[in-house]
């Protein structure tokens, strides 16, 4: 059997680090890709997770460029619960819509 690769589209209201990464990555929506592969078990079907990876979309001017980022998914889904607890910059300054 063939690994299997699903794709979720995540959304960050906020800029957001993640731990091993060094850099701050913009507020936005990003893909997010799980490859997995099949586990030898006779009597079930199962999978192991093997990598996850976030897709980054740039503009520079321009050109477009899309960077693969290898990310531990513990870190992304602690991120995105930061995310989540932080009001919107909108309610912050007094521009939530009515």
């Amino acid at each position: 059997m063939k690994n299997r690769i699903s794709k979720q589209l995540v959304t960050f209201r906020s800029p957001f680090y993640l731990d091993s990464l060094e850099e701050e990555w913009p507020a936005g929506d990003y893909t997010i890709e799980t490859e997995e592969e099949p586990l030898d078990s006779p009597s079930f079907l199962a999978f192991r997770r093997i990598a996850t990876t976030m897709i980054v979309h740039t503009k520079h001017g321009v050109r477009a460029q899309t960077r693969f980022v290898t990310v531990d998914p513990d870190e992304l889904s602690d991120a995105l619960a930061r995310d989540q607890l932080t009001p919107d910059r909108a309610d912050n300054e007094g521009m939530a819509p009515r």
